[in-house]
């Protein structure tokens, strides 16, 4: 009895070593790339956040069923830029208030004016980036397929 218990025993110490010694140590780690080659800002983020709001409109509105927004954003006035210069500029402000005002309209407007209001908003997202930053305007586009 005791002998079987020693084979067992012999048996475990090799799978656990044999798990052990075989584990991958980290040497082939992979390198994860940001999304923005300058930084992941929290406007950056919160930008990204507002895209994915508004593709959730949009399935709405073809669904035909009422629009809700899911995010604060009014949080565009405050969070913190890549370049903070642009954000804090009279047009950044400019074109920011125009899309607030538009949230705002599309929040309170009867179904029938949620598509073109929706349309609305999707063009203020892309006159402000072709004018402070146009990286993002072929994705901004295609919150206009339908």
């Amino acid at each position: 009895m005791k002998k079987h218990i020693l084979n067992y025993s012999w048996l475990l110490i090799l799978i656990v070593s044999f798990t052990f010694c075989s584990q991958d140590t980290g040497s082939k780690r992979s390198i994860i790339q940001p999304i923005n080659p300058n930084g992941d800002s929290e406007l950056a983020l919160l930008m990204r956040s507002m895209y994915e709001d508004l593709d959730s409109i949009k399935k709405q509105l073809e669904r035909g069923d009422s629009t809700l927004l899911s995010l604060n954003h009014e949080k565009i006035l405050s969070a913190h830029a890549t370049e903070p210069h642009k954000a804090a500029s009279p047009e950044y402000k400019a074109f920011a208030a125009g899309y607030l005002n538009l949230i705002e309209a599309l929040d309170k407007a009867q179904q029938t004016d949620q598509i073109l209001i929706y349309e609305s908003l999707v063009e203020s997202c892309i006159n402000c980036h072709q004018s402070l930053c146009p990286g993002p305007i072929v994705k901004i586009n295609k919150l206009k397929e339908y």
